[in-house]
């Protein structure tokens, strides 16, 4: 049998004493804790300003804005995406050029022709020939933000009767632009337009933009990363 000497007794009792006065405290301060825990919430997300409500970079994308001259405006948006990823934007012309020589997702012909309409399909084969890979979606406003958030490029497919607020039929998807920024605050979204000559970081109300992208379901092309 092990003897056991009062010293030891006594210190045991001292140990167990401050044990129990830290589990105390610990018990009763959950809070500096959590604190502790959550003291470095991690680097805020790219392109994304939450303070000010601001998702994406529209001032920057703003530089890549070029007005169209042929009826091209999807290989435009193309070609204003791959001017903001890679910061070599190709010409008009070269676009073009792309399309007409890259046979359709549809598998009917080339990708663009002068009197025919660029498929919404067909923009991924675009940009795929710049080594950027996108996705054809259907979508909402909110997560659109988050993509440019995200620092994703986005295309979308309006009516452009709707956007530019014009006469003419409102009911379908007639017209791709880049979206740029969503400004949450302020209830706008930022558009490269390069349909109209005052297209650059062209601001439309949330609820028109939403309106003009309605009649293809949402459709969107986002990058991915």
């Amino acid at each position: 049998m092990t003897s056991t000497s009062p010293a030891t007794v006594a210190s045991a009792a001292r140990t167990v004493g401050r044990v129990v006065l830290l589990s105390a405290a610990i018990a009763a301060s959950p809070v500096i804790l959590a604190a502790g825990v959550h003291a470095n919430p991690g680097a805020p997300v790219p392109d994304a300003d939450h303070e000010l409500g601001m998702y994406g970079d529209p001032v920057a994308a703003a530089a890549y804005w070029r007005e169209q001259h042929a009826s091209d405006c999807g290989e435009m948006a193309v070609a204003d995406v791959v001017g903001e990823i890679t910061g070599r934007e190709p010409t008009e012309q070269q676009m073009i050029t792309l399309a007409e020589n890259t046979p359709s997702a549809g598998g009917h012909g080339p990708i663009w022709t002068p009197t025919g309409t660029t498929n919404i399909a067909d923009l991924p084969v675009l940009l795929w020939h710049y080594w950027i890979r996108a996705e054809n979606i259907q979508t909402d406003t909110d997560t659109v933000a988050r993509k440019l958030g995200g620092n994703h490029k986005v295309i979308a497919i309006l009516n452009a009767e709707t956007i530019w607020n014009r006469p003419g039929k409102r009911n379908s998807a007639n017209h791709f632009v880049v979206v740029t920024g969503v400004d949450s605050k302020a209830g706008v979204v930022h558009l490269n337009d390069s349909g109209i000559s005052t297209g650059r970081d062209e601001q439309v109300p949330i609820a028109v933009f939403e309106r003009a992208w309605a009649p293809n379901y949402n459709s969107a092309i986002v990058t991915k990363r």
